[in-house]
């Protein structure tokens, strides 16, 4: 199993973003799944790939060659592929993931997780994605998106596919018992 890790390129003001992204890569590792990420070697993103590696883990590094060029890509990995735009490299790590992980981060971590929630809404995959819900970072996200909800702009179906865990054992128990809904259409004849 392969699981895409979203997250900051910043170690963020708590420490325990970066404790539990540490931890979170710790657990891949011991239980065997290999981790995908964006191929950084600082903040959360460096602290969970350093982590996983500690353990004995294999790591894919997916970064565009922008960025590589900035002089931010992990030297340590023994897989980095270097891609030549953003889309193309979120292209990659989905296509080598079999699930999607969002740690606390910023406007592109929150980009990549809604990008691939509204993939499996609309049906183009069938894999989990899920917030560790590290300090209550997602707190206020998880209470806006149930106001969406009663709103009507997000069916509850499509929200309980967003898994939300604290802890990382119990996010990766949660991601590997996920079950994708069976929804023929998400949006029905003359529904508004």
């Amino acid at each position: 199993m392969r699981l895409c890790v979203f997250c900051g390129s910043s170690s963020g003001q708590d420490p325990i973003y970066f404790a539990v992204a540490r931890s979170l890569g710790e657990t891949l590792a011991v239980q065997g799944i290999e981790l995908v990420y964006g191929g950084a070697s600082v903040g959360l993103m460096g602290a969970v790939a350093d982590a996983a590696l500690e353990k004995g883990g294999h790591v894919i590094g997916v970064m565009p060659q922008a960025l590589v060029d900035k002089e931010i890509a992990h030297r340590s990995l023994g897989d980095l592929r270097v891609v030549g735009s953003m889309h193309e490299r979120k292209a990659l790590m989905a296509e080598l993931s079999d699930g999607f992980i969002a740690l606390p981060g910023g406007l592109g971590t929150f980009e990549e997780l809604f990008e691939v929630w509204t993939w499996a809404q609309l049906g183009y995959h069938r894999k989990p994605c899920a917030l560790l819900n590290a300090g209550g970072f997602y707190d206020k996200l998880t209470d806006f998106l149930d106001d969406v909800v009663e709103r009507g702009f997000v069916k509850p179906i499509h929200r309980a596919m967003l898994i939300v865990e604290e802890e990382p054992a119990a996010l990766i128990a949660a991601v590997r018992a996920y079950e994708p809904p069976k929804v023929d259409k998400w949006i029905k004849a003359g529904e508004r």
